[in-house]
């Protein structure tokens, strides 16, 4: 087995691996990025062509600053690339009262300079008359949001990267993960790489990273589906991004981008998963086309028209559904961030950037606290 040095080892390249991968490359540090994929790809959370990208956000105090800088590195990013990675549709977030509330997030928005509109039922059908409302519904318009295109983000990514000088090994599942005094190292089937610190980012796979990092993670299987519109009002630019909370649970969409249809999925919907478990396509279960169809048929009737594609991602939930960013308690050198729970590929820009700052420097600007790993009752083996 060869043994290669270098200053980072980036053990899983997805969304925060390859920003991370991005962000030390440009600083000069010797990267190598270890995927057991080739990225961007299918097999975790990044795929889909699009995620929502909002600013007005739960627990504003925490992750407002991080959502601001991320936007901004978003935009840095689409400039050196000379390529569009956000596009600010607008982002509707609608609610029915008698099972969710906003909390203090319009409060929160406001403190930090973010605009948001409050909507009664009647303004949103109004607005957007593909929507089909009951009167006791409320919305919260962030005009500023908007989303991504996720898989283009990663192949930015990951061909910047490149070209500053960063390594990847790509469809190399690590197999086992070691640390001692002298640094880190990863085995694969390709070899057993090692550096002086280590990015652990494996996602939804974390699980094949234990006994060396351990931490309550339940990985989910979620499905989401395209549907064809009957009418314009659904077309990106007449339609916003959106959120969807009601009795049946909570979900997200996009509008109509080129022709392709609505896009539904289910934040709180899917069945566990483990790394090593068959992993269904969409269709599996009855329940994957049904749920999202019967939203869209009830909220968005216009847009409930033929299945025209489906996907199936993976998330991975902590308990208290916030992330994970901290140092491995028995190995400082190594960071681990992960458990992003559905709600992380907005952040991916600047998680990369904290990677880099924690790994380089030693500090980051941001208070991270409340994703250190000491909140979870179960200690590690770790973690």
């Amino acid at each position: 087995m060869n043994a290669r040095p270098y200053d980072v080892l980036v053990i899983g390249a997805g969304s925060v691996g390859m920003s991370a991968g991005y962000h030390l490359a440009r600083r000069g540090a010797r990267v190598l990025l270890i995927d057991a994929f080739d990225p961007p790809h299918r097999e975790g959370s990044h795929h889909g062509e699009t995620r929502l990208i909002r600013h007005a956000y739960k627990k504003g105090r925490v992750y407002i600053p991080l959502a601001l800088r991320a936007d901004e590195l978003w935009r840095e990013l689409e400039r050196e690339a000379e390529t569009t990675l956000l596009v600010r549709s607008g982002v509707l977030n609608i609610a029915d009262p008698e099972h969710y509330s906003f909390g203090s997030r319009p409060e929160d928005a406001r403190a930090f300079g973010i605009p948001v509109e409050m909507l009664d039922a009647a303004e949103m059908r109004r607005r957007w008359p593909g929507l089909a409302l009951p009167d006791h519904f409320i919305g919260m318009y962030e005009p500023e949001a908007g989303y991504l295109y996720c898989e283009r983000a990663i192949a930015v990514c990951r061909r910047l990267a490149e070209a500053a000088g960063a390594k990847l090994v790509a469809n190399a599942p690590v197999l086992r993960v070691a640390a001692d005094g002298t640094g880190i190292a990863a085995e694969t089937a390709e070899g057993v790489f090692r550096a002086e610190k280590a990015l652990l980012s494996a996602g939804a796979w974390f699980g094949r990273l234990e006994p060396f990092v351990k931490f309550p993670l339940k990985p989910l299987r979620i499905p989401v589906a395209w549907f064809a519109t009957e009418s314009g009002d659904y077309r990106a630019g007449r339609f916003p991004g959106f959120t969807l909370h009601t009795a049946e649970g909570g979900f997200y969409g996009f509008p109509d981008i080129d022709g392709g249809g609505l896009k539904i999925g289910k934040h709180d919907g899917g069945r566990e998963w483990r790394p090593g478990e068959p992993f269904h396509p969409f269709g599996h279960e009855e329940s994957d086309e049904a749920s999202l169809r019967g939203a869209v048929r009830q909220y968005m009737p216009k847009a409930a028209g033929r299945l025209l594609r489906s996907s199936v991602c993976r998330y991975e939930f902590t308990p208290d559904e916030d992330f994970v960013i901290d140092r491995h308690p028995q190995h400082p050198n190594v960071l681990v961030i992960g458990g992003l729970s559905g709600h992380g590929f907005k952040f991916a820009s600047v998680l990369g950037e904290i990677a880099a700052d924690l790994l380089l420097d030693g500090r980051t600007r941001f208070d991270l606290g409340a994703f250190a790993l000491d909140r979870f009752s179960a200690g590690p083996s770790g973690l």
